[in-house]
């Protein structure tokens, strides 16, 4: 039996290694398998025949698949970071646009042009956003 004090350094690098081996296998299944469900271009049995085969036969499927697909999950990945961004991009300019003195007045005075506010309410509004809350 091994002891954790009676392992050399060589011992400990090669558990070291072996371990990052066995995370590093389970982040490309994860990755593979996450992009299969996310193409559009294959159904059903196609995506099937990769879970599959990748299922099965892990390390040749991971690899056929990467070997295969690579440029395709480059792509679907760039496109998922700039979609990303641009949801995020878009969030930012709805906030900012709100918080604009300007913008908050505008709105509050198409209200009351509207009817749906009154002109104390409209006051209230455009003291607050003059205040910046």
């Amino acid at each position: 039996m091994l002891v954790a004090t009676s392992w050399n350094f060589g011992q400990v690098m090669w558990s070291m290694l072996i371990f990052f081996c066995w995370i590093l296998f389970f982040w490309m299944l994860f990755a593979v398998i996450g992009d299969i469900f996310r193409r559009h271009d294959i159904h059903g049995w196609g995506k099937t025949g990769w879970i599959i085969f990748v299922t099965f036969l892990p390390f040749l499927g991971i690899f056929v698949y990467l070997i295969a697909n690579s440029k395709g999950m480059a792509e679907r990945n760039a496109k998922q970071m700039h979609d990303a961004q641009a949801n995020t991009d878009a969030y930012i300019k709805s906030v900012a646009s709100t918080s604009d003195p300007a913008a908050m007045i505008e709105k509050g005075h198409a209200l009351l042009e509207k009817g749906a506010i009154t002109e104390a309410e409209f006051e209230k509004l455009k003291a607050g956003a003059l205040a910046g809350g």
